[in-house]
């Protein structure tokens, strides 16, 4: 795997050349170049930054040195891979306004071949990068955690390391990953060594015996039984369904507009930055109130604030099809069965002369794919209503068929 790494504070990577990180790359598993953006300022003080458009506190990085930075990158690491054309790197860029990293993406990024990380400070980096970027290579914009640090140097150290230590031959005994926290959506149990008693503590007996099985069943209680501890929001629901009933639910009115402006924001900003896409799908509140006023938009709160949505209407075009769009679920409540519940709502609100549900969804969004699928719906083969989407359908079988 290739890595590239830009930064204007290159002596903070230095700690990739130590332990088993440093090891790969001296045996050849990982080829990383660190390099530093004042190298692409051209005048004297190699300004990288300059005042804010609007006014505040702080600077913004300029476009100008990244540009050149990435261009560098690209045209550097392009022969590390000879006989592709045109080989670009998936861009990484740390920030507290990204999807959260997760063990799940440092999975899918250790298969890509090359991956480039743009270190922003200050304020940020002046967001036509990102637009300029995403007409080139992928994009992914990625959070550490929900705080702010000074800049993305100590998130890529963590971010590589997450990565690079799935990469075959980094971890010299692979067993060692298959129970570790977040593998199995479940946190590590309880590990212990010699001496059998220490203070007054003694190991539990358990793991003295030599029952393997006991020890196993032993373990996966610990790690069930921590994680509820610990990590509750990790644990799949009991009941999706009992999770929305407990929720207030009601017929969305204009006065709902921004918070669905919002959400609508949250839960498409992550699909739109990773196909490169910024600025895509943004509506301003006039067009989110006309969406009220021609759908049946159903929404959700909890203490006042807006957690999913959904909107139903029969189909301007399709006779006896029932349309289901807008299917939201706030970023971190997914992943707990809520968007299936929302998606059998959606349906049961059909009338009796429906024959068809359709929906519409991104092409590459492979999750909501999965879900649909799962629920019964199938792609129709071409390109969806939409640009860079695809139609799914699910024919109800009447008594009659």
């Amino acid at each position: 795997m290739r890595l590239d790494v830009v930064s204007i504070f290159p002596d903070y990577l230095a700690p990739l050349d130590l332990s088993l990180i440093g090891k790969a790359r001296r045996d050849g598993l990982l080829d990383l170049t660190v390099h530093d953006l004042r190298d692409f300022a051209h005048d004297r003080h190699r300004t990288v930054d300059d005042t804010p458009y609007g006014g505040g506190a702080g600077m913004v990085m300029k476009p100008q040195p990244w540009s050149e930075a990435l261009d560098h990158v690209v045209a550097q690491g392009s022969s590390a891979f000879p006989g592709a054309a045109e080989r670009v790197p998936t861009l990484i860029v740390p920030g507290p306004g990204g999807e959260p990293f997760t063990q799940q993406i440092a999975k899918d990024l250790a298969e890509e071949p090359w991956l480039a990380f743009a270190c922003g400070r200050y304020e940020g980096i002046d967001e036509r990068v990102y637009e300029w970027a995403g007409e080139r290579m992928p994009v992914r914009i990625l959070s550490l955690g929900d705080y702010v640090l000074n800049g993305g140097e100590v998130a890529v150290l963590a971010m590589v390391e997450a990565i690079a230590r799935l990469l075959p031959g980094v971890i010299g005994n692979a067993e060692s990953l298959i129970e570790e926290s977040h593998e199995d959506g479940l946190l590590e149990y309880p590990v212990y060594t010699k001496p059998a008693e220490w203070d007054g503590r003694a190991v539990p007996e358990v793991l003295l015996g030599g029952n393997h099985r006991a020890i196993a069943e032993w373990r996966h209680e610990q790690r069930v039984q921590r994680t509820a501890a610990r990590r509750p929001d990790l644990l799949p629901p009991v009941a999706a369904a009992a999770a929305l009933a407990d929720l207030e639910e009601r017929v969305a009115t204009p006065a709902d507009a921004p918070d669905l402006q919002v959400l609508t924001r949250a839960c498409w900003a992550p699909e739109f930055a990773r196909y490169g896409m910024f600025g895509a799908g943004e509506e301003d509140l006039e067009t989110v109130r006309d969406g009220i006023q021609e759908w049946d938009t159903r929404v959700w709160r909890r203490d006042g604030t807006l957690i999913a949505s959904v909107r139903v209407r029969p189909h301007p075009t399709r006779e006896a099809t029932w349309q289901i769009g807008r299917l939201m679920v706030a970023p971190y409540l997914q992943g707990r069965g809520l968007g299936r519940e929302l998606l059998a709502y959606a349906e049961s609100l059909a009338p009796e002369d429906i024959r068809t549900f359709w929906l519409n969804t991104g092409a590459k969004s492979t999750e909501n794919l999965r879900m649909y699928r799962k629920a019964g719906y199938r792609v129709r083969p071409g390109e969806g209503e939409f640009p860079g989407t695809v139609d799914l359908t699910k024919r109800l079988v009447s008594a009659g068929d």
